[in-house]
């Protein structure tokens, strides 16, 4: 006689999606972090302005993700070049406004994250309170804009005193972005592991 199936014995939908919220990977995304103060006004972290290194890094880095991601169809496709004339333009329009206007120009950078489901982790040249609310934004490769509030959970000061390591929690993600969110980390994670067995073999 066959043994009756509990429900112990299958996977819970929660369960999964929980596991899949707190896959997490090492990577480098253009991001942006905002101190949100209790009146709810968001307040920049540092008024450092724009360099001319700063803005080529944020303005070819989707371009890189995109080849990256498409391979030899957008490498060896009459798109590319026009895709780089417009980051050309791009770069010389938001360099000449950092020169004129440099308050002006406040963008996203390229930072070493934490990334998972469920929250960022990153290294801040600031300690943060936990608890303490950010405002993030940051660009997913290719060209995924994700907006959201933060939490503070951790924050750490860094062994060799070069900054605090900064582990925050999502508080508001949308659930598009954060599906988004995993996917990347999921696709990461099995680029990575194609690379290692191919570098092997």
């Amino acid at each position: 006689m066959a043994s009756p199936v509990t429900t112990s014995s299958i996977p819970s939908t929660s369960a999964t999606d929980e596991r899949r919220e707190w896959i997490r990977i090492d990577g480098r995304v253009l991001m942006e972090y905002r101190v949100v103060a209790e009146t709810g006004t968001e307040a920049p972290v540092s008024a450092t302005n724009a360099t001319p290194e700063t803005i080529s890094a944020v303005v070819t880095q989707p371009t890189v993700d995109l080849c990256a991601h498409a391979g030899e169809s957008l490498i060896d496709s009459p798109v590319l070049p026009w895709i780089m004339k417009v980051d050309y333009l791009l770069e010389v329009i938001l360099n000449s406004l950092a020169i004129s206007h440099p308050a002006s120009v406040n963008m996203a950078r390229p930072m070493d994250v934490n990334l998972s489901g469920g929250g960022v982790g990153f290294v801040a040249s600031r300690e943060f309170m936990t608890g303490e609310q950010l405002a993030i934004k940051m660009i997913l490769p290719p060209f995924r804009l994700i907006q959201t509030l933060t939490r503070v959970i951790r924050s750490v000061p860094q062994a060799d005193g070069q900054g605090f390591a900064i582990a925050t929690e999502f508080i508001d993600l949308k659930a598009d972005d954060q599906e988004h969110l995993i996917r990347h980390i999921l696709q990461t994670q099995a680029e990575r592991l194609r690379a290692r067995r191919q570098s092997v073999q």
